[in-house]
Order: C-alpha cells, then sequence, then structure tokens
C-alpha cells in the first residue's frame, strides 16, 4: 500500500486491533482487513471526498462505509476511546485540569437531504440515538453542526458531543462532565477534574454552583453584564468571581485541538447525514490522538 494512504504506525495500530471485530469463524464472505477499512475511513475524512471515490486500494467503497456505520451505530468507538483514556489515566498522563469548548462546522447539502422535524430538541444526554434533528440546525450562518469537547490540559479529548450549530455552549457543559468517567483499575470510575477552564460563555450561576459544590476549581471570567449586576445589587450581589488569570492561559489547548480535528476535510465541512457517524469520525481523530500519545510515552 502507498505511504500516502496510511496514517497509523504499527505501534498506534496496536493499541486498536484487539478492540475491533475479528473473524468469527463461521462460513461466509471472507471477513475484510481490518486496519484496511480503518485507514479508508481516516482517509475519506482526511479528504472530504464521496465514499464513492475511495482509492481502490482500500477495496469496495461500500464495504469500508459499511464497517464506519456499524461501528458508529455500536458504540464502539465510544468504547475505544474510554479504553484508551483508561490506560493513559493509568500511566498518569492525563491532565485533569480539562478545557472546554466547541466549534462550529458547516453542513453541505449533501448532509442535509434528511427530514428533520421540527420543534425537536437534540439528545445530549444518549448519545448513542440518533437525535431527531441529526444534530443540524439553522442559524445566520446557515445550516451547520457544533463540536463539543472536553480536553485534558494537554488537549487530548475526553467528551464529545454533536449538536446543532445553533446551540448554545452554556447548556452543554454539565451534560459532559456526566459523561466523563474514566475506569481505574481499582476503586470508582474518575469523574471529577480537578478544574474546568472555558470562556465566558460558560459564566453561569448554575455552572459556578455545579463546581463549587463538586470541588472543582472553576477557571471561568466574568462578562461584564454579570460584573455589572452583581455591583447594582450591592451586598447582596455576592463576592467577586475570581480568576486565575495565569491557569487561564492554559485554554488554548482546546483551541489547538479544535484546529488540528478540521486538518480532516471531512470533520472542518459535514457531509454525513447521521451525526452518529459523523461524531464517530470525530472519535477517530480522538483515537489517533490518544493513540499517538500512548505510543510516544512507551
Amino acid at each position: 500500500m502507498v505511504s500516502r494512504f496510511r496514517l497509523l504506525s504499527d505501534a498506534q495500530w496496536s493499541l486498536i486491533q484487539p478492540m475491533l471485530p475479528k473473524p468469527t469463524g463461521r462460513p461466509g464472505r471472507k471477513f475484510s482487513d481490518a486496519r484496511m477499512m480503518l485507514e479508508g475511513i481516516i482517509y475519506r475524512y482526511r479528504c472530504g471526498i464521496a465514499w464513492r471515490d475511495l482509492p481502490e486500494v482500500f477495496g469496495p467503497w461500500q464495504t469500508v462505509w459499511t464497517w464506519h456505520h456499524r461501528l458508529a451505530t455500536e458504540g464502539t468507538w465510544d468504547r475505544i476511546v474510554q479504553t484508551l483514556i483508561a490506560q493513559a489515566d493509568a500511566e498518569d498522563i492525563v491532565d485533569w485540569s480539562v478545557s472546554v469548548d466547541s466549534t462550529i462546522a458547516r453542513a453541505h447539502q449533501h448532509a442535509t437531504n434528511t427530514t428533520r422535524p421540527q420543534g425537536d430538541r437534540s439528545n445530549y444526554t444518549n448519545v448513542g440515538v440518533e437525535p431527531p434533528d441529526h444534530g443540524i440546525g439553522r442559524s445566520r450562518g446557515g445550516l451547520s453542526t457544533k463540536i463539543h469537547q472536553l480536553v485534558d490540559g494537554n488537549g487530548l479529548p475526553l467528551v464529545t458531543v454533536i449538536t446543532p450549530g445553533q446551540a448554545g455552549d452554556s447548556p452543554m457543559l454539565l451534560p459532559m462532565l456526566e459523561q466523563l468517567r474514566v475506569n481505574r483499575p481499582t476503586g470508582r470510575p474518575r469523574t471529577r477534574p480537578d478544574a474546568v477552564r472555558g470562556d465566558k460563555a460558560y459564566s453561569s450561576r448554575a455552572i459556578r454552583t455545579h463546581l463549587r459544590s463538586r470541588k472543582i476549581k472553576a477557571v471561568i471570567p466574568e462578562p461584564s453584564d454579570q460584573q455589572g449586576h452583581r455591583k447594582r445589587r450591592g451586598s447582596r450581589g455576592g463576592r467577586p468571581v475570581g480568576l486565575d488569570a495565569d491557569d487561564y492561559k492554559s485554554r488554548n489547548v482546546i483551541e489547538r485541538r479544535f484546529c488540528h480535528t478540521k486538518q480532516w476535510r471531512g470533520l472542518a465541512t459535514r457531509y454525513d447525514k447521521h451525526a452518529i457517524v459523523y461524531r464517530a469520525a470525530v472519535l477517530i481523530h480522538a483515537t489517533i490522538a490518544w493513540t499517538k500519545r500512548l505510543s510516544d510515552t512507551s
């Protein structure tokens, strides 16, 4: 296989291979090569091409698409990412000062020719169920989708949620924190970060109260309108919000993560009709980031 068609190193592949489907041993059609299928999926999203234009080196494009759709709907990539994060946590390479943010991806016309009932709310808590609106919304910028992520202090993804483009950032933080669950060899899974870094969009009383109740450091600046409202109330407005300005500078790790994610043209522009399939591609990108980190430290 020509080198430009390969992205995964042997070390990265060895971390993923045990968690991908294997031959069942039953008679039938020949089992497709799992590494070739994954490389084909990655190539498609890296280039942003139609599935039918996938190079013949990967085999029939229908087989590659079927693999991707099957693993997406079965939640395989969620399990793989969680396993890799747990392994990284066991090796003490997860920085638990996390950052949160979102990025917009324009939806191509090929992604929007599906029925989207009006008025139905998207699904933020059960990411394994396809939302009625397929995670596509309309705003002044047109049809778009939004990727929300919670990343560790090194910019490696911990939680990924897909919503319509017009969805607010602030309402997504608490559901993402609920989904943060990293298994450990002994004891309970870790669900509480040391700190949460976010921009002014995440400054709300509900978020600050939740973080304070769980003893999580809030590194979130207060918008000027909230400052004015607090000052106008005098002593009833409460104490000024504290902000660790030096710690807040580290929030740029999530901006850099989105820059890396959008280097894949198929993620910078959404071509997939279903949110589950598009999100699975974002998780594949996260998988590559974690395997690179793990293979670099081994």
